[in-house]
């Protein structure tokens, strides 16, 4: 898709002084002008306000005094040719046309300096836009008759901006133990209907009903028990905090997948509070508590737990281009038991709005960079029903997508019997850039690569299988 960037500036007033027989004339104007994204090579992530535009065989000379909404550089192009530009700083669209490029090193609100060059500018390394006033007053040297700023052509790849791609949502967290330590942790699915009530109105935030996550086998689960009588406190019934076999320090046994098991205290027994695994069983063996293991399993993702926690983001600004990586927290309040996650938009099969956020995943080396619990138990789920198809896209139409192009599409959303939090990752690879569109629905995925113009395959980041705990939520409730 190709855009123009036209007439970035026009020339308030231009004296009719000539000289030199038309080729020199005087230049005096003062403007407004809004930044765009920076069009050359490697300069992607910057903004530019160009104010004279390059023109073979032009060059401008004078002084310009400009005041700016954000700080910036003064940006200033020298033609040379291709056998100069080794060895210095260039900037270039298409890699065909080379410029030597000017680049002052300090950034200002304003600034008063003289120039001269083949093309004039202010620009910022920051992405976000910014609007300056400019005065110029100088000289134009060459081939233009009159001073109306060149078009430049922008091959540009095809793009995708949604509203609201990424935004902050804030979870009410659970208190619970693990050997006589306090870890937190949030509910976001369960696969019972009656339970996912009865929580929802607990926490006032609702947890979505998941059956495809009761289908999960025993060896990818880890154990939550839940009192039923007891020590009053702040548990799911109201009795003591939850006891949970395993954290992620414990790494090849932790699933965010947690199978209930009900305790009860026995009649006449001298009721505590039990601080870990071990002290259940002993209570057990002594016969003063029973089990009834049930079959609800809850989606119960660690936020804080004895050795260590999910990655808070530095920078706690959430916009279109916040990455995947480096974190998907902004915050942990553990005195009002909240945390904010990111939550990333895509689309559900049929092309409903979704949002995710991310809590676990495996291979380590995914669950790293996104700043989030390594959960390898949930390999084992690679095949069975537990787990849904999640599509990311490797290319075509650049995006907001975890790999920077568009937004992912899901192969199940909540209120669909289907519905899990557990993902199976695809990758979704266009055959022919040139034929790239945006797709919306599974559907869409389904008809192309039929039609051989999409390749699907199963993501295996350092040949591993790739999985990610990522709950579907309303982050408008």
């Amino acid at each position: 898709m190709g855009i123009l960037i036209s007439t970035i500036l026009s020339v308030s007033y231009i004296s009719d002084q000539f000289v030199d027989a038309n080729s020199r004339k005087k230049i005096h104007f003062t403007q407004t002008i809004t930044s765009l994204q920076d069009p050359g090579q490697g300069h992607e992530g910057h903004q530019l306000a160009i104010i004279l535009s390059p023109s073979e065989g032009t060059i401008y000379d004078g002084s310009i005094t400009f005041t700016s909404s954000e700080p910036v550089q003064l940006f200033v192009l020298h033609e040379i040719s291709e056998n100069d530009s080794k060895g210095q700083p260039v900037w270039t669209i298409d890699g065909e046309k080379i410029y030597a490029l000017s680049l002052l090193d300090g950034e200002n609100k304003s600034d008063s300096f003289e120039f001269t060059g083949a093309a004039l500018a202010l620009h910022s390394k920051n992405p976000k836009e910014f609007t300056s006033t400019v005065s110029v007053d100088g000289w134009i040297r060459g081939q233009p008759t009159e001073i109306i700023m060149q078009q430049i052509d922008v091959e540009r790849e095809k793009s995708l901006e949604l509203s609201k791609a990424n935004i902050p949502v804030t979870i009410p967290m659970h208190k619970g133990i693990f050997n006589s330590t306090s870890l937190f942790y949030i509910i976001t699915d369960s696969s019972d209907q009656e339970f996912a009530k009865v929580i929802s109105e607990k926490q006032n935030w609702k947890v979505e009903f998941s059956p495809p996550i009761g289908n999960a086998p025993p060896i990818a689960l880890q154990k939550i028990y839940v009192f039923t009588n007891g020590i009053t406190g702040n548990g799911i019934y109201g009795f003591q905090d939850e006891v949970f076999s395993n954290t992620p320090d414990q790494e090849s046994e932790y699933s965010p997948l947690s199978s209930i098991v009900e305790v009860t205290w026995k009649k006449g027994q001298n009721r505590t509070v039990l601080e870990s695994t071990e002290d259940i069983l002993k209570a057990r063996e002594g016969e003063r508590i029973e089990f009834k293991e049930t079959e609800i399993v809850l989606n119960t993702p660690q936020i804080i737990w004895p050795k260590g926690q999910m990655q808070i983001r530095e920078d706690s600004e959430i916009t279109k281009d916040s990455s995947y990586s480096g974190g998907q927290l902004i915050e942990i309040n553990e005195d009002d038991l909240k945390v904010t996650f990111v939550a990333h938009r895509g689309w559900g099969p049929d092309g409903r709005t979704i949002y995710y956020i991310i809590t676990d995943a495996t291979p380590a080396d995914s669950a790293r960079i996104m700043g989030i619990a390594h959960s390898p138990l949930t390999s084992e789920l690679i095949s069975n029903s537990t787990s849904v198809d999640l599509f990311q896209f490797k290319n075509g139409i650049k995006g907001t997508g975890p790999t920077g192009f568009q937004p992912v599409i899901v192969a199940s959303a909540p209120d669909d019997l289907t519905y899990s939090p557990i993902w199976r990752i695809h990758n979704v690879e266009w055959n022919n850039e040139k034929d790239a569109k945006i797709l919306e629905t599974k559907y869409d995925i389904d008809s192309l690569s039929t039609d051989d113009l999409l390749t699907v395959s199963i993501a295996r980041p350092m040949n591993s299988d790739h999985l990610m705990n990522g709950p579907l939520i309303d982050p408008f409730q």
